[in-house]
């Protein structure tokens, strides 16, 4: 069994749709609740297995990198007044989990941002994790639950995994959408949409981004969750720019569909787009008061 103890979290974006709060703060610092948002997206990683994890960012967003080390002048101050556990909750991740970054150099898409994580990465499979998308972490268990799930398909089928949603048919035209494999009736989209309230993995034969109600296979949207082979850096290197200059993941994807065999995996529970201004202070509220209600 292949066990995936690597991930990439691509944090090289501008926000710009959360301008003006992300003008001076990276957005992935943003808070939501008491924490920042990338902090719960890293929380989801180290509890489905994760040890190392590489932020693909650019020299403006050092300050991420920063929250993650441990600044060591605050720590002394803290435990010099005697704010031992204050201290203790600020250093939080595990002594055996690493966070390294590396600079994607260039703004050429999601798809050159992954690729760029390869020096450190080297020969390992890997996780992605989109960090505009926060997953509830009050509603599921990270140790079992989607990510999770998705590493144990994958050490099992040696398949790669993209974790998908339902979404309202006034949403299909904002997502990439799947398209399910033909051949199994296991695989059809009526019994697939049946199985949204668990995690469930079907084979995919592919994507349309952000297609029309009328042209969508589907109604299941890509979260932001992926699970793949290695050999998908391969298939980066060889991708063409499209319009735009950009490295397109999803050209990568489907050459890993036709080639290996991609699934795709139901979430459990609810996502937030905390790239989103609307979503993220609906977020914010959310996480705010389940953090509220817990103290009282």
């Amino acid at each position: 069994m292949k066990k995936i103890t690597h991930a990439v979290i691509p944090v090289a974006g501008f926000g710009t749709r959360m301008l003006p709060l992300s003008k001076a703060v990276p957005k992935e610092l943003l808070p939501l609740g008491n924490r920042p948002a990338i902090h719960y997206v890293v929380e989801e990683a180290i509890a489905a297995g994760i040890k190392h994890i590489v932020l693909v960012g650019h020299a403006q967003k050092s300050a991420i990198e920063n929250y993650f080390d441990i600044n060591a002048e605050l720590d002394n101050q803290l435990r010099h007044k005697g704010k031992d556990e204050l201290a203790d909750s600020l250093n939080w991740l595990p002594e055996d989990v690493t966070i390294s970054m590396i600079r994607q150099g260039k703004a050429l898409g999601l798809g050159h941002a992954v690729l760029a994580a390869r020096p450190i990465i080297g020969d390992h499979d890997f996780a992605v994790l989109l960090p505009d998308v926060v997953l509830d972490p009050f509603i599921t268990d990270m140790h079992k639950d989607n990510l999770a799930f998705m590493l144990a398909e994958f050490a099992n089928s040696d398949h790669s995994q993209i974790l998908v949603d339902k979404v309202a048919d006034s949403e299909v035209h904002k997502y990439g959408i799947a398209k399910l494999s033909e051949g199994d009736s296991s695989n059809s989209v009526s019994g697939i949409n049946k199985q949204t309230d668990t995690n469930a993995s079907f084979k995919v034969a592919g994507f349309v981004e952000k297609p029309s109600l009328v042209d969508a296979p589907s109604r299941l949207a890509v979260v932001g969750r992926y699970v793949f082979s290695n050999k998908i850096f391969d298939y980066l290197e060889n991708t063409t720019a499209s319009v735009g200059g950009e490295i397109q993941l999803t050209d990568a994807i489907d050459a890993l569909i036709s080639q290996h065999g991609v699934d795709v995996t139901t979430m459990v529970g609810d996502s937030y787009d905390a790239g989103d201004m609307r979503s993220y202070m609906q977020a914010f509220i959310y996480f705010a008061e389940r953090q509220l209600a817990a103290d009282e």
